[in-house]
């Protein structure tokens, strides 16, 4: 037997208020009006099993809000009669009810400021601001790093001179970037032991003994070569070559019968065309240009040989010339400039000995003697040089006389 009981359902009612009526009139009589049935919505009927067999209840469905197609407004309150079926009688619409307005924001009150405290100096912040902040009054700038302060940092910390500056300056500390940058810390403690064990040794030099693998005396005569073979390109720099150029094209041109001597002996020849380190002469091809000791015309040089004299040594065993200009004994030409115009004593590397006014000065050669009589000769090709009037200059070093 089914326990569970069913639940009736009351049938829609609606009450209809008469208006009241005045003494003396009749009341008028109720009209039933027009109204539309509402369409029921179906719901699911529940079907007995077999098993439990009950009886049958049967659901109506729930009818929903109509919607009254002219509505009727009552003009006064009516009492209540006899109720009425739901199918004779309309629904009263629903009275729409006011949106509620937003509601206002109400602003928040704005906190005081705290005034400073009496018992404190007028300059002093509050207690417990940050520095820099609040109230307090600002640090004053710290001054910056010293040189000494930087590279005194520098060598304890083994650190690059910037980071050390930055720590002076408040930002990061050398602890810090060492443990960053392991590898490029222990290539600088390597240096500075470096520069420990040869005192005077700089910091960019020790980077280039590590870097190259020299030792320190290897790696400083280089560094010197360097140095001076820039020292020598900047000082012919400053020399103007254009009366020598002027010379040699002359010769060029007229193509004139040229006496070229050389170390061991003397070509007569014809220039042909002249190239950055040769001359090419007519008959003779290329002529390097460093093994050329003077150059002049070949009448000149027939009328000038019986004159010439001789240093015996050099003579017998001319001296070579250095590939290295700063290796030669006279590679500036700037120091030649004072003495132009004046007469000159030259020593040439196979013994010839020049006594001769100083034409022209360029940046690889010298010209001297008479208009029209000049010789020609290259800086590399000498081995001594004086004023007329003064002792001769000191050969720098026995390697000009020395061969290979």
């Amino acid at each position: 037997m089914n326990d569970r009981k069913t639940r009736r359902i009351a049938p829609a009612v609606e009450v209809i208020r008469r208006p009241a009526a005045t003494p003396g009139t009749v009341a008028p009589t109720p009209t039933p009006t027009t109204s539309v049935t509402p369409r029921p919505t179906p719901r699911p009927t529940p079907t007995p099993s077999a098993s439990s067999p009950g009886p049958t209840v049967s659901v109506t469905p729930r009818p929903t809000t109509p919607t009254p197609s002219a509505p009727v407004t009552p003009a006064a309150p009516v009492t209540p009669s006899a109720p009425v079926t739901p199918a004779s009688v309309a629904p009263t619409p629903p009275r729409p009810s006011p949106s509620p307005a937003a509601p206002r924001p109400i602003p928040s009150p704005t906190s005081p400021r705290p005034a400073p405290s009496a018992g404190r100096a007028p300059g002093a912040g509050p207690m417990g601001s940050r520095p820099g902040g609040g109230f307090g009054r600002p640090r004053a700038p710290r001054p910056p790093p010293t040189p000494e302060q930087i590279l005194a940092l520098a060598t304890k910390e083994h650190v690059p001179a910037r980071i050390a500056k930055g720590e002076l300056e408040g930002k990061m500390k050398c602890r810090i970037w060492r443990k960053l940058h392991a590898e490029e810390a222990k290539r600088f403690d390597q240096v500075y032991e470096l520069m420990g064990q040869n005192p005077g040794l700089s910091l960019p030099d020790a980077f280039g003994v590590l870097q190259s693998g020299l030792t320190v005396a290897e790696f400083l005569a280089r560094k010197e070569r360097t140095q001076r073979k820039a020292a020598v390109k900047q000082a012919r720099g400053e020399v103007d070559d254009t009366s020598v150029g002027n010379f040699i094209n002359g010769l060029l041109e007229s193509k004139t019968e040229l006496a070229i001597v050389l170390g061991e002996r003397t070509v007569l020849d014809t220039l042909a065309s002249v190239e950055p380190i040769s001359f090419v002469l007519g008959r003779s091809g290329r002529l390097e240009k460093l093994q050329v000791v003077m150059l002049t015309r070949r009448s000149d040089w027939e009328q000038l040989t019986p004159q010439l004299e001789r240093d015996q040594k050099l003579a017998q065993k001319p001296a070579n010339v250095a590939r290295q200009p700063d290796k030669r004994p006279y590679s500036d030409p700037r120091p030649f400039l004072a003495h132009q115009g004046e007469r000159v004593r030259l020593t040439l590397r196979n013994g010839i000995q020049l006594t001769m006014r100083l034409r022209v000065v360029g940046r690889f050669d010298l010209i001297v003697g008479e208009d029209g009589h000049e010789v020609f000769v290259p800086l590399h090709a000498l081995v001594r040089f004086s004023a007329e009037n003064a002792q001769d200059a000191e050969m720098p070093g026995d390697e000009a006389e020395e061969n290979d």
